[in-house]
């Protein structure tokens, strides 16, 4: 244990820091499944772009048809809680190894979506119904990725939030070479872009089969991915 801290103290390996930032990619790829499943599958809903989700709540509020004060209160709640949680998670793991972190970060959000996932089985997704289903998976699904969030922001990778994009374009058009700029880390920004693209546009499409499958895929994805990462890193922090 001792070793570890000390290697981590130390900083990452470039292929420690490799294999995060794929892991990182295929998380991004994760949040357009989740949030395809949330606003199609569940009512209009974000459960993982809050900013979406607070001009949703908006809406609602005035009456707008087709949305729903208490859904989108139920995601903003999940989302604080579930970022709670990994705030808490994070500072008791602060002295311990990325690795560490990300291990028992990545199988507690797996976790809640195979549980969202469970929920889904005999949902109803025109009628949403039944309500308790509905609710269940929307807190459930937001609680990962409020764990998720605080995890991320933790990890204080550049250009790599996993579940939003207003930034990462941002940078990409004003420290373009045509505003002046350097143009830093261009191919993360870009392939960031395409993963939550491309998560969006599967997990429509996983939705025609119900909103149970896009949950087991994006549950499965999780755990697999934190599961190579901890093998990578585990190697790589011996060599």
């Amino acid at each position: 244990m001792a070793v570890e801290q000390e290697k981590a103290a130390a900083g990452p390996t470039a292929r420690q820091t490799q294999s995060l930032l794929l892991a990182l990619m295929v998380l991004t790829f994760n949040t357009g499944l989740i949030d395809a499943v949330s606003y199609i599958g569940l009512g209009r809903v974000f459960v993982a772009n809050m900013t979406g989700n607070v001009v949703l709540l908006a809406f609602a509020a005035a009456g707008v048809s087709g949305l729903s004060i208490a859904r989108a209160l139920s995601s903003l709640g999940g989302f604080i809680i579930g970022a709670t949680i990994g705030g808490k998670l994070g500072s008791t793991l602060a002295a311990g190894s990325r690795r560490r972190l990300i291990l028992s970060a990545g199988i507690l959000e797996a976790l809640l979506i195979f549980a969202a996932a469970v929920s889904a089985i005999g949902f109803d997704m025109r009628s949403s119904a039944p309500a308790h289903q509905l609710y269940a998976m929307i807190v459930l699904t937001a609680l990962s990725m409020g764990l998720r969030n605080a995890t991320v922001r933790q990890l204080r990778v550049a250009d790599v939030t996993t579940t939003v994009l207003t930034l990462t374009l941002t940078g990409l058009a004003a420290d373009s070479s045509v505003a002046g700029g350097s143009n830093p880390r261009p191919a993360r920004r870009i392939f960031s872009i395409i993963a939550l693209f491309v998560g969006a546009l599967s997990g429509a499409y996983l939705l025609r089969y119900g909103v149970a499958l896009p949950l087991f895929v994006t549950g499965a994805c999780v755990l697999l991915t934190t599961a190579t990462y901890a093998s990578i890193a585990a190697t790589a922090a011996k060599e």
